[in-house]
């Protein structure tokens, strides 16, 4: 009776650091702090040999803007979010596109990157003529996080997830925000000019992005101003980043991967992926 009264005790210590050693919450995420909701963060990121697992209840850590709101009509719920993407991504042949039906990536906290919009010129998506959420020709009801809320009652960022960075505490330093659909790491504002040094000074980086000069040739006419996506053209070179908003680096753990960024200028979020999208980032799976 002895040995079996040791015993149990020891088998919930041994379960309990498996479970430990499998579930691992993403470094740096600050305590849990009053976002001012009904509802807490709820995330949990766990690994297996393979992947990496983020299931969460889609609710920010910080404080969200008030919704609804003056230009946008819906309230913030509790979601059911469960995405998976490879520990060891890998470059594809080719980019996909982040379209309407692809999450572009996940925050730490469990939100989702979300870039593109629901509206369309003369709400006609044949038209050819898509808005931009930041562009200026609509206004979404987004809020100081850049971002709202889905008649879902989903709650994503549309670009630089300024509360999610304060609670970071990283300051001017390259700070990973999540991770794009296909896994590799996604970094906001701030790379090293030196992308291949651990030690290099960091800077604002800058995309590769700008408006057209000239005018519309048809559609809603008019000079190019940024409104819609159509308005955006890639010139390789023009900055440190690619068309995907990314290039390769070295992370703080050392591994040299491709790295996406989150930009204070167009895209904002990259708009395609250098690898392949999970299908759990994509809607309607």
């Amino acid at each position: 009776m002895r040995f079996r009264r040791i015993l149990v005790p020891m088998m919930f210590v041994l379960l309990a650091i498996s479970a430990l050693a499998q579930k691992r919450r993403a470094v740096g995420i600050s305590p849990q702090v009053s976002n001012g909701l009904p509802w807490p963060n709820s995330v949990t990121i766990t690994t297996d040999a393979t992947y990496r697992y983020v299931k969460s209840n889609g609710i920010p850590d910080h404080a969200p803007g008030a919704f609804p709101n003056a230009h946008n009509p819906n309230t913030i719920a509790p979601q059911n979010y469960s995405f998976r993407m490879p520990l060891n991504a890998q470059i594809a042949a080719s980019p996909t596109a982040i379209t309407n039906q692809i999450l572009a990536g996940v925050a730490f906290n469990g939100v989702p990157f979300d870039p593109g919009t629901a509206e369309y010129w003369h709400n006609n998506m044949l038209s050819g003529w898509h808005y931009e959420a930041l562009g200026g020709g609509v206004d979404l009801g987004v809020d100081a996080n850049n971002a709202h809320v889905q008649p879902t009652g989903a709650y994503h960022y549309h670009a630089m997830p300024n509360g999610l960075i304060t609670l970071l505490h990283k300051g001017q330093a390259l700070t990973q925000v999540g991770w794009m659909a296909d896994g590799f790491p996604l970094y906001a504002r701030y790379g090293a000019t030196d992308p291949y040094s651990a030690t290099s000074a960091v800077r604002v980086m800058k995309s590769s992005w700008r408006v057209k000069s000239g005018t519309r040739p048809g559609g809603p006419g008019g000079t190019y101003d940024g409104t819609f996506e159509q308005d955006w053209e890639y010139v390789p070179g023009l900055g440190d980043l690619d068309a995907c908003n990314g290039r390769i680096g070295r992370n703080p753990d050392g591994t040299i991967t491709y790295q996406y960024y989150v930009t204070d200028d167009y895209p904002w979020i990259p708009r395609c992926t250098m690898g392949t999208v999970d299908a759990t980032f994509r809607r309607g799976r």
